[in-house]
């Protein structure tokens, strides 16, 4: 449910859409009800409950550090007269801010619950690794002293050739 509207706002400023459009987007939907799981250290669940719903007419898409589920109800064949409409079956789309380095792994559509279990994949040149300290006495007065052997050796040399 919208509880600003954003349009005059629109006519007079420039850049700001982005901005309007996240004020709008974050103020969720209670349709259709959902869960958020932590199954462990770097795994994740988003459970939907999206009764009526198939395989084809449901939607996911993840652009960047968002996934967004879109539901679009294919029109009924048929002529049917619904007397009490009770179940709420209409087109949704929701929206999840997901954290770096955050995949979805998988999807599946079973019972009328849509399940998306996400997976954290941090590259390994992001991850922490440790260092090795060395000892700086032996194996710089090694350095110093090939280094120093070289340029004795060089100096040598030129005054040889001169």
């Amino acid at each position: 449910m919208r509880s600003f509207d954003y349009t005059p706002l629109y006519r007079s400023t420039v850049g700001f859409d982005r901005l309007f459009d996240m004020l709008d987007n974050g103020v969720r939907s209670e349709w259709p009800p959902y869960n958020i799981e932590k199954l462990g250290t770097d795994d994740y669940r988003i459970t939907m409950a999206i009764a009526g719903f198939s395989t084809e007419e449901v939607e996911l898409t993840q652009h960047g550090p968002e996934l967004i589920v879109t539901g679009q109800k294919k029109p009924e064949e048929g002529n049917r007269q619904i007397l009490h409409q009770g179940l709420a079956i209409g087109n949704f789309r929701q929206a999840f801010k997901l954290a770096d380095h955050v995949k979805v792994a998988r999807a599946t559509l079973e019972n009328g619950l849509l399940s998306v279990d996400l997976v954290r994949e941090i590259p390994e040149e992001l991850k922490p690794r440790r260092i090795a300290i060395g000892s700086t006495g032996s194996a710089a007065s090694g350095d110093e002293t090939a280094k120093n052997k070289q340029i004795s050796h060089d100096t040598d040399r030129q005054r040889s050739a001169a």
